[in-house]
């Protein structure tokens, strides 16, 4: 019997948000899973890949069990929604919806279903970034117990509270698509988890050479690239938005890593590879919280900001005697903590009214317009910025030290020295490279 596809339901809005969740998904695996796969030490290449592998697979079961109504399910309270099980909603072809943040936005015009993986890709990737912070030395069972755990208890609070209709975003914090969700929250917890598991051996911390830089580039080349994916399905509608937040993600993106370049060139007389993929993720994430809501100009002055702060921090500031108690393998809290910061409070002051959100695909539909300083808003926004970003701070910072500490009391967060020693091969009995060994 053939059934009729509801009315509800356009193909091109649902075609765009299943294709930009694989963009997103894509940055994950196969993207930061080589990207950390090549940037490490050889020894470490397998272990921080398997991380990546492992944190995407725990956080989509439990994304579908509970997490996602979690996030983004009926209020249970200001900053989260029930944690009852979505079983019933695993296969749904019904209309998506999310209850807490409906007031006001149009019926969506695809399914559930791509809904909840869209948002799922989001979730998944932030826990990811949060690994980067911990490679090379974190126990792997430790890990596995810690990735849907900190989903569970961290994650969902901040997407309620910006994204799914909770007490932030009543308040009117912006966040167009994770600057403060997913990358001040992942900087946050990766530092405190890295403080609280200790650091790699000294001679790890002395002598860290990537093993692969090419395939290093080719990580740092798919999350670019996906990060399409990340800004442009935000508005979750194929309209104007998505083109507007695309461009500008991308013009961003290309002034951070031009302009990390030369502090590089200045600094260091030699124009880094490293130093130019971190100024990329740098743009990357401090354009993301304003992607929709900011014009090319701002763009431009969001990546010029990219470049410059995120690099002090990572090449000034963590290199201080205080600042090196704590082993941030690669340096999470600057490209991603200080970065997504300084693009949350850039919404404060470049937000132009004219680049209106629109939630909706009827050319009739209202705008949701946001105003910075620069365009007359006498403060209010960058108020509310600086308000939200204190509170993902702070939760984030508590909560991760908190689930780590319980964590410790079963098993160990750190490997022992031997396992440090010799890496892949102790944990996992497999090595990157088989080339040259006994039998080849």
């Amino acid at each position: 019997m053939l059934v009729p596809s509801p009315k509800w339901l356009d193909t091109g809005n649902n075609a765009w948000q299943l294709a930009a969740a694989t963009f997103v998904g894509l940055q994950s695996i196969p993207g930061l899973a080589v990207l950390y796969g090549g940037v490490v030490k050889k020894k470490w290449a397998i272990n921080s890949a398997f991380m990546c592998f492992y944190a995407f697979a725990s956080v989509l079961v439990v994304w579908i069990l509970f997490d996602y109504n979690m996030a983004f399910g009926p209020q249970w309270f200001s900053f989260l929604g029930k944690p009852m099980l979505a079983t019933s909603a695993l296969f749904t072809t019904g209309q998506a919806t999310i209850p807490a943040a409906a007031s006001g936005m149009p019926a969506m015009t695809f399914p559930m279903a791509t809904l909840m993986f869209f948002q799922f890709v989001f979730a998944a990737i932030t826990v990811i970034i949060l690994g980067g912070s911990v490679l090379g030395r974190m126990n792997f069972t430790a890990w596995v117990i810690f990735c849907p755990v900190w989903m569970t208890l961290v994650y969902t609070v901040g997407a309620f509270s910006l994204w799914g209709g909770g007490w932030l975003s009543v308040l009117g914090v912006q966040d167009f698509s994770g600057g403060y969700v997913i990358h001040l929250a992942a900087g946050t917890s990766g530092f405190v988890a890295a403080a609280v598991i200790g650091p790699r051996l000294q001679a790890d911390r002395d002598n860290f050479p990537p093993n692969s830089l090419l395939v290093t580039l080719i990580g740092a080349g798919i999350l670019w690239l996906g990060w399409n994916g990340f800004n442009g399905g935000d508005p979750y509608f194929a309209n104007a938005d998505a083109g507007a937040a695309v461009l500008n993600t991308n013009t961003a993106t290309a002034v951070a890593l031009l302009v990390w370049t030369v502090m590089d060139k200045i600094a260091y007389g030699k124009p880094s590879i490293i130093g130019a993929v971190n100024g990329m993720i740098a743009g990357l994430v401090a354009i993301t919280p304003s992607a929709g809501f900011v014009d090319g100009w701002g763009a431009i002055v969001v990546g010029i900001v990219a470049g410059i702060i995120p690099w002090f921090a990572m090449n000034k500031l963590q290199k201080t005697k205080f600042m090196m108690k704590v082993d941030d393998t690669l340096s999470v809290f600057s490209t991603h903590g200080i970065a997504g910061l300084c693009g949350g409070l850039l919404v404060g002051f470049l937000a132009n009214p004219n680049m209106l959100e629109y939630i909706g695909t009827d050319k009739d539909a209202p705008g949701v317009s946001v105003t910075g300083l620069f365009y007359g808003d006498p403060g209010h926004q960058l108020l509310l910025q600086v308000y939200g970003a204190a509170f993902i701070i702070a939760y984030n910072a508590i909560a991760t030290f908190i689930i780590l500490k319980v964590i410790s009391i079963f098993v160990p967060l750190r490997m022992d020295e031997a396992k440090l020693k010799v890496g892949d091969d102790a944990v996992h009995g497999e090595t990157a490279y088989a080339i040259g060994v006994e039998g080849e």
